[in-house]
């Protein structure tokens, strides 16, 4: 006798079928929500009006030789020398951070000063783009909002002159700052698949061929973080060393790269490329350890916009360096409660910015590079890291407490303020624009003078006039081996005709050893008093008179 059956087999059937292309067929993407339409307008609208009110701020102080110098370069990369054969660069290269920023804004923009402040406008938005991602982590809703907020105002609004110098003006360390953001960014974000340690690697490597501070702030932080996290899942949690895979590949990957970045260079160099200056830093004794920590004490205050110390300052910028405080104290709190989880953290990212931190600021107190407050630059990265570290550590606890997001907003609302004083200022011509257009007016193309006085003028001149630098060495003069290129000096390529004396500033050294100029080119056919400048014009090219071998970079 045959098995039963109840009739609704073959419907089922038919219904299984059906659904099988269904379930086969691949998945449509669902089309964006309104909401993350708006999210995303706001992250494209807020990343533009930075960069505008940034660029403002950028031109509210003067071009100077220092973003002269790496205009020049880009513009010697454009035409012909990528490889910057015949350079002598500073201690920093910026080979593969700056510098292609420069070449692209120079594509489009040419030859002159606006060209440094552009790309400082388009820097420190992306350092301020990148910290509030960063910031914001993977959190949501009033969290995600109470965490970029708190990123954001921390590095909003700059002090005024210095602030504005080291944050937004000529290719600096706060460059370096960009591509050490986007590796922990892709870290943070992205999930533990095998090639993020490459990606990751890959950036850092590509950033240290520029700047060796990247060693510091990213390379050995997260080689020392992975270590730790290693050591502490096999030894104390007895997890097998197969399983921190992800972890192992990332210490390792960054460490290898840091090794490619110094073949990379070597390379450069053996092919003729640029050469770079050694760091003029080194380990200081303990006789200076109290006045290295002084001026690091002072430089935080002044990257947090808090440097209420500095003389001559109009009573509203020190309203706002007082109300900049509330920052600080934030900054504080983060890096309290991040240091106190540290051994415990799950996230991989707080750790590294913490480890990045200690080793930026060690690395200055502990080095003759902390010799005045000037020198803050060399620590720049602190304040950003910092900042998104209390954006991810702070931001939910503000959310959580009833008064806080109300506080935060008032002091959020001085500091836009305080942006909106500091954009109120009057732009700044570059430096030494006077002698520049003297120059040009009366068809002086190519001469000499001291550092501060050299690249700026041929940068506003858009090449049109060439001044090259000068520095002392014992009785005569010589070319100044800093941010300059050999072919400059060299007499049957190139011509000088004039010296051109200048008297310091408050901010930047003169230029004005007489004596040395009359010792090594002899007397003048001519010589002009412009303003403060003495210009003097001889009827011979003067580079047949220079020691190129005996050039000095100090």
């Amino acid at each position: 006798m045959g098995a039963m059956t109840t009739g609704r087999e073959p419907v089922q059937g038919v219904l299984r079928a059906a659904a099988l292309p269904a379930l086969a067929a691949p998945r449509k993407r669902r089309a964006p929500s309104a909401r993350q339409c708006l999210v995303g307008a706001f992250w494209v609208a807020g990343t533009v009006a930075a960069f505008a009110c940034y660029l403002w701020l950028a031109r509210t102080r003067a071009v100077d030789s220092d973003g002269a110098a790496q205009a020049l370069q880009a513009w010697a990369m454009l035409h012909g020398n990528p490889l910057l054969r015949g350079w002598w660069l500073s201690d920093v290269s910026f080979y593969t951070t700056e510098l292609p920023q420069y070449m692209l804004v120079e594509l489009v923009r040419g030859l002159n000063a606006d060209v440094v402040d552009i790309a400082a406008a388009m820097t420190f938005t992306l350092v301020m783009l990148f910290a509030a991602l960063l910031a914001k982590g993977t959190a949501r809703g009033r969290a995600a909002i109470a965490r970029v907020l708190i990123a954001v105002g921390i590095l909003m609004a700059p002090q005024l002159s210095a602030g504005v110098k080291i944050f937004i003006s000529a290719p600096d360390h706060i460059g370096t700052t960009v591509p050490v953001l986007l590796a922990f960014l892709i870290v943070d974000r992205a999930r533990q698949r095998w090639f993020i340690p490459v990606i990751v690697s890959v950036v850092l490597g590509i950033a240290a061929v520029a700047d060796t501070l990247v060693l510091f702030i990213g390379v050995i932080p997260l080689a020392l973080v992975c270590t730790v996290r290693v050591c502490r899942a096999t030894l104390a949690h007895r997890k097998p060393l197969r399983s921190q895979s992800y972890d192992l590949g990332l210490g390792l990957g960054v460490l290898a790269a840091a090794g490619v970045a110094d073949v990379v260079l070597a390379v450069l160099r053996a092919a003729g490329g640029f050469v770079v200056q050694p760091p003029i830093a080194h380990l200081s004794g303990v006789h200076q350890l109290l006045h290295s920590l002084n001026v690091a004490g002072q430089g935080l205050l002044l990257l947090a916009g808090a440097d209420f110390l500095s003389p001559g300052q109009s009573h509203p910028e020190l309203a706002f360096e007082w109300l900049h405080l509330a920052g600080l104290v934030a900054v504080g709190l983060g890096f309290v409660v991040a240091i106190r989880r540290f051994w415990r953290a799950t996230s991989l990212v707080d750790q590294v910015l913490v480890a990045a931190i200690v080793l930026n600021l060690a690395s200055y107190v502990l080095s003759t590079q902390a010799g005045s407050v000037l020198a803050t630059r060399e620590i720049v990265a602190v304040m950003p890291l910092s900042a998104v570290l209390a954006g991810r550590l702070l931001g939910d606890r503000l959310v959580a407490i009833r008064w806080a997001p109300i506080a935060a907003l008032t002091v959020l609302a001085g500091y836009v303020a305080g942006l909106g004083y500091t954009l109120a200022q009057p732009s700044a011509p570059p430096d030494n624009q006077q002698l520049t257009s003297w120059l040009a007016a009366h068809h002086l193309r190519s001469g000499l003078s001291g550092y501060w006085q050299a690249n700026i003028a041929t940068l506003t001149s858009g090449n049109r006039v060439q001044v090259r630098q000068l520095t002392e060495n014992g009785p005569h003069l010589v070319p100044y081996r800093w941010e300059a290129d050999t072919v400059w000096y060299e007499p049957r390529q190139a011509v000088a005709t004039f010296v051109v004396l200048a008297p310091g500033t408050s901010e930047y050294p003169g230029f004005m050893p007489e004596h040395l100029v009359l010792a090594t080119f002899g007397r003048p056919a001519h010589t002009y008093h412009v303003g403060s400048y003495l210009i003097m014009v001889w009827k011979q090219n003067l580079l047949t008179k220079l020691d190129i071998a005996g050039g000095s970079a100090y």
